[in-house]
């Protein structure tokens, strides 16, 4: 089996950390442990990880913490955060704090052996310049020429649901909080209002959704924000 990529393993219990060890082998990821934040960041200077998994409560500068300073000095790696049900915001200040992605616990090993191969995919794909088209399903956007078509039809654009349509295919596969979807479009002085979003939100499925009722590109992550479908999601759509 070829390995399917280098994954840091944060987690303060060891029961946990090695029953995840030893199921991650065996899908094919090479695992790497730590017990802390600390420990996490002096091995990440040590050893190339395609990806983090990072318990969000630990002992020492916790899973925040260290997933700010992951992101401060390896700011391409791919970071997971794991969080406990119902917690919604500690699924936003993960996110806030540089996580690319997040799994709740209790989680099943097939979603998070999911979400791992999607972020090591991300890490081994080269970063498209800022320049150049994106195209996930049906859906194409040039941002060069401002230009958005689904199945080779252009699609009429306000210059907010462009630049909205942009930052979420550019992230495409990750949830985006509101606060950074605000700040992103209408500016830092923006974070709550929130209803600014569903307006936009709505206005774009209602363009690029074959039913907008039951999206298959914007999803909704409750309480939280938004993500656009990763493409290859959409390939048997």
């Amino acid at each position: 089996m070829n390995p399917q990529g280098n994954v840091l393993v944060v987690e303060d219990d060891p029961g946990i950390r090695q029953s995840l060890h030893a199921t991650l082998t065996a899908l094919g990821f090479v695992i790497g442990e730590a017990s802390n934040g600390e420990e996490a960041l002096m091995r990440l200077r040590m050893v190339n990880y395609d990806a983090v998994l990072l318990d969000i409560n630990m002992p020492g500068i916790g899973g925040i913490e260290a997933c700010r300073r992951i992101r401060q000095s390896f700011p391409r790696l791919q970071v997971i955060m794991l969080t406990v049900r119902d917690k919604e915001d500690d699924k936003v200040e993960a996110l806030d704090a540089g996580a690319d992605d997040y799994v709740t616990k209790p989680f099943q090993i097939r979603e998070l052996s999911a979400r791992l191969r999607t972020a090591i995919r991300r890490s081994k794909t080269s970063v498209l310049p800022s320049d150049s088209s994106i195209v996930i399903g049906a859906v194409l956007l040039d941002p060069v020429r401002r230009r958005v078509e689904k199945l080779g039809q252009q699609i009429h654009l306000t210059p907010k649901e462009f630049e909205m349509l942009n930052y979420l295919m550019a992230h495409a596969g990750r949830p985006i909080p509101h606060s950074r979807l605000l700040a992103s479009i209408w500016g830092p002085e923006y974070g709550d209002e929130r209803e600014y979003l569903r307006v936009i939100i709505n206005q774009l499925r209602k363009k690029i959704e074959d039913d907008p009722a039951n999206p298959t590109y914007i999803l909704t992550e409750s309480y939280i924000g938004y993500r656009f479908r990763e493409p290859f999601l959409l390939s048997s759509l």
